[in-house]
């Protein structure tokens, strides 16, 4: 298939049936309902509409998105309105970008045990962040931060980490003044690192106590006390993966930036090359390989593709982008008001106007690209003549959990 046509839903809908035929019951209603959704999505099975030009008198079908967070497709103005709400808690001042990894041995219980997981992924570098910066040694006040999960790495594998955006400095602990970071340096990490190796794994190990966790297949052992704390053992002792890239060039910077990171899916579809006698052929970066060779491609089957992009659905209801500190939503205004007062800042500029209903005016409005120009004769206005109905074409789906 050409790559300038390949989709993850082509994908799922020349292969889908043969990995569910392939999973069996071992494959979940959550990753079904997403391969559902993914496959449905811009097709006569969820409907859509006929528009046509008012001035040259083309027509074409706009059929409708699935809009599932897990679609590649379907990110766009979701992303668009993410930056846009999140413009007004920028400060001007120097932005950090904070990576936190677990090691492999907990990507493998994360895998079985997501939400639980997860959530002490989240609470552990929050608190990790919050306890060191506000410690008089490192930075003494009180930070914000938003983080955002990712549980891929370039070859779709298994690989739960945090991306956390840090304004480089605070509110001091009577709220009275702004603290600065040192210029390009935000906390230490080693520091970091420790800190949050011990909170992740006295949480995980009291989800453990409390029976929280649960453990299937190769991971069944895990189940025997003795067998965990094993799988526990060498993590207590290695040290964790957390960085600190270079800071961002400035505030505005950051959303342009991290709106790639927010609403990201495992794969994007401009990273598929081929897919040719049930393989795919995709690009990705070899961090390992030297810089003039970090790109390279790798084949899979359709199958094993399907596998690995599934292995990345969140639990259902599961927030991705989490806001702490400063950002937490409850008294955020007041404390943004007071920050901007702090570092000097004018008023963050307010909308007046209700955002548009229709998602054509809504991604014009967000992006400056208009979905209404005539394509074919670019003068005329694309206007709905009529509406599609949706087609069922799957079977309900059951739940086999």
């Amino acid at each position: 298939m050409d790559r300038s046509m390949l989709t993850v839903a082509d994908i799922f809908r020349r292969y889908g049936d043969a990995y569910r035929q392939e999973a069996g019951l071992t494959l979940s209603t959550a990753a079904r309902r997403v391969m559902t959704a993914i496959e449905r999505c811009r097709t006569a099975a969820l409907g859509g509409h006929l528009e046509q030009c008012d001035h040259c008198g083309h027509r074409r079908v706009w059929y409708n998105s699935c809009r599932n967070r897990h679609c590649p497709t379907c990110q766009s103005l979701a992303r668009a309105a993410w930056i846009e709400d999140r413009t007004a808690d920028l400060l001007d001042t120097e932005y950090f970008h904070v990576v936190f990894t677990v090691p492999q041995a907990i990507a493998e219980i994360a895998a079985q045990n997501k939400a639980v997981v997860y959530g002490i992924l989240f609470r552990a570098t929050a608190e990790t962040l919050r306890t060191i910066a506000a410690d008089p040694t490192h930075l003494g006040a009180q930070i914000g931060f938003f983080a955002v999960l990712h549980t891929w790495g370039q070859t779709l594998m298994h690989h739960p980490h945090l991306h956390c955006v840090v304004p480089g400095g605070g509110l001091s602990p009577d709220g009275t003044q702004w603290i600065a970071c040192r210029p390009g340096f935000f906390l230490p990490v080693r520091v970091l690192s420790r800190l949050f190796r011990r909170l992740f794994l006295d949480a995980l190990q009291d989800a453990f106590d409390a029976g929280r966790l649960h453990f299937s297949g190769s991971l069944q052992a895990l189940s025997e006390r003795a067998v965990f704390a094993d799988q526990l053992e060498p993590a207590r002792r290695a040290e964790w993966v957390v960085y600190a890239k270079r800071p961002f060039a400035g505030p505005q910077h950051v959303l342009d930036y991290v709106g790639r990171y927010t609403h990201r899916v495992a794969i994007a579809n401009q990273r598929l090359l081929d897919l040719d006698d049930q393989h795919v052929r995709f690009r990705y970066k070899d961090y390992r390989a030297a810089p003039s060779k970090t790109d390279t491609t790798m084949t899979l089957t359709a199958t094993e593709f399907i596998r690995r992009f599934l292995l990345h659905v969140l639990p259902a209801h599961f927030h991705r982008i989490r806001y702490y500190g400063l950002l937490g939503n409850r008294g955020r205004h007041e404390r943004m008001v007071q920050c901007r007062r702090l570092l000097d800042m004018p008023p963050p500029v307010t909308a007046t106007e209700v955002a548009p209903a229709d998602y054509r005016d809504r991604y014009e409005a967000l992006t400056g690209s208009s979905l209404r120009t005539c394509p074919h004769c670019h003068d005329g206005r694309m206007l709905t003549v009529a509406h599609l109905t949706g087609i069922r074409t799957v079977s309900p789906i059951t739940d086999t959990s």
